[in-house]
């Protein structure tokens, strides 16, 4: 029985944030993207995952609509791949944000993904996972820059 009810909260949490997660449609609209029902389904299992995996709790739909309108604009988004890339987008908030010692606000970080995504990493997540967050996370960790003032 209570694993029924677990499941069943699980389930309606993931539909409120499904919902919340397509207001940011208003946003990217205008830049010819937008997401389904069943992309905003798997936005908010990707951030579900990422959050179990850093051991973090969060309500709603999270920083989800947050990325969304930040990248939302960039010439290295299309249609074919908004909602992939968002997904990835997620999955490097949450792990960078754990990997920062929460020294960097969440509005920093996303400033810092979305300038190091259109800037030196060129639209390539790859890069932005693996040097461009790589080499803040140290910076921060070492206390080479403080918190959001060089970020």
């Amino acid at each position: 029985m209570a694993l029924m009810w677990y499941e069943m909260s699980s389930f309606l949490l993931q539909e409120q944030a499904a919902e919340e997660i397509l207001h940011s449609n208003r946003h990217s609209l205008p830049f010819g993207l937008q997401l389904t029902k069943q992309q905003a389904l798997e936005l908010a299992e990707t951030r579900s995952r990422a959050l179990h995996a850093c051991g973090r709790v969060e309500f709603g739909a999270g920083m989800i609509g947050k990325l969304a309108e930040a990248f939302c604009s960039s010439p290295y988004l299309s249609r074919e791949t908004y909602a992939e890339t968002l997904n990835e987008l997620v999955e490097l908030f949450y792990l960078y944000k754990s990997e920062t010692g929460e020294r960097v606000t969440d509005d920093g970080l996303i400033r810092y993904m979305r300038a190091a995504f259109d800037g030196p990493c060129g639209g390539s997540l790859e890069l932005l996972g693996g040097r461009a967050l790589y080499r803040l996370a140290h910076r921060l960790r070492s206390g080479a820059c403080e918190e959001d003032q060089d970020v």
